[in-house]
């Protein structure tokens, strides 16, 4: 295999990687209905797939990187994909929910290798000046599946089978294992990591608080973004046809939002970006509990809604990675867990709201997170303001 493999190339192939994690991570989201359905349960306790999956992935992912920070990035990445892809084909055969928690949390642990390496392989390749960019093109995959993993899903979903659905997440991984064993060059420059590492970051309470705003801020977006199927079925009367038209509108705006907070991260700074990004999230979630309404006006709120949702990921990959440049792969890891504390957050609390006050009390509680997404960000910036300040 060739060591000089084009910087571009190794960024398609992890981007393409990213594309099927992001499928089958998101994925329950989009067969909520069918699933709870077909195994008979309540649509909270369908939804806890997405909590378990993201509990999983945010205490199991900075271990594995750590654990494996001495091993090769390409191996690492390679094994974590191939778990993930047999998780997912395993998720398609269990008969009940009890064992599909426990499979997802395997397919999590996986996920949680190839994606926070894969964000840390190309933040090291990328120029400093390009970095916003290059990072941006790997999460164009995880936006990507947005736009079609995820509508595809559903789609697959209400007309085969909410196990098919999985069976086409393995089926895709396959060709993204060859490319990453035959494509992705061996002895990638890197720093090693180990726990030890990790554990300097966990008792760092501004590391891990710059990290955990991922995890404020989308908990805000996935009180509603978990229900969403059911509050459109719900509250607009959508079926098969409806929910996926909006998904596919939601993940079309999710790939415009990746290059756009590139853009932004790389002009504004990632403290403005953010800010902005807060402040459009409180603005607009509220919008949720005013359904029903036109269809024409739903699709702009979505549309415009996961543009600022998605446009987050680049300008706080930013700073994350500027607090500990040398330990960029750890600092992904932590970053990349929050976004699952988040979704699990977002989950749990969506759950609750739903039971005690019904879907259309969604929308004002994800705008009320927004709100404390934004405290969150203000404070973690001052913080990392006060210890530049020190020297520290």
């Amino acid at each position: 295999m060739s060591q000089t493999t084009p910087i571009k190339a190794v960024i398609a192939v992890l981007s393409a990687s990213n594309f099927v994690i992001g499928m089958g991570g998101f994925i329950v989201i989009s067969i909520i209905d069918p699933l709870a359905a077909g195994l008979d349960v309540s649509l909270p306790a369908a939804g806890m797939l997405m909590t378990v999956y993201a509990i999983a992935y945010a205490i199991l992912s900075p271990v594995l990187v750590a654990l494996t920070g001495r091993f090769g990035r390409r191996r690492v990445m390679f094994y974590g994909l191939l778990l993930f892809a047999v998780a997912s084909l395993l998720s398609a055969l269990m008969p009940t929910i009890g064992p599909l928690y426990v499979v997802r949390m395997a397919a999590a642990a996986g996920a949680g290798m190839m994606t926070p390496v894969s964000i840390a392989v190309v933040a090291g390749l990328a120029a400093p000046e390009r970095r916003g960019k290059a990072l941006a093109a790997v999460f164009f995959g995880l936006s990507l599946a947005q736009v079609l993993g995820v509508p595809a899903g559903s789609w697959v979903a209400y007309t085969f089978g909410w196990r098919m659905a999985f069976v086409i997440v393995f089926v895709l991984a396959l060709p993204c294992l060859w490319l990453i064993w035959t494509r992705v060059p061996q002895g990638l420059s890197f720093q090693p990591t180990s726990l030890r590492d990790l554990g300097r970051m966990l008792v760092d309470p501004l590391k891990l608080g710059t990290a955990l705003f991922t995890a404020s801020f989308l908990a805000a977006i996935y009180i509603v973004l978990t229900y969403l199927p059911p509050l459109l079925s719900q509250q607009m009367g959508y079926g098969r046809d409806g929910v996926s038209l909006v998904l596919l509108v939601f993940g079309m705006a999710a790939v415009a939002g990746n290059a756009l907070g590139g853009w932004m991260a790389d002009r504004l700074g990632p403290m403005r970006t953010l800010t902005i990004l807060c402040l459009g999230q409180i603005v607009l979630m509220p919008g949720f509990s005013a359904l029903p309404f036109g269809d024409g006006l739903l699709l702009a709120l979505v549309f415009v809604w996961s543009v600022w949702g998605w446009s987050f990921t680049a300008a706080q990959q930013m700073r994350v990675i500027s607090l500990a440049p040398e330990q960029a792969a750890v600092m992904v890891a932590l970053n990349a867990a929050s976004i699952y504390i988040g979704i699990a957050a977002g989950s749990a609390i969506g759950g609750v709201v739903l039971e005690r006050a019904g879907l259309p009390a969604l929308g004002i509680a994800g705008g009320v997170g927004a709100v404390w997404a934004l405290v969150h960000l203000v404070w973690s910036h001052r913080a990392a303001a006060r210890r530049a300040q020190r020297g520290l």
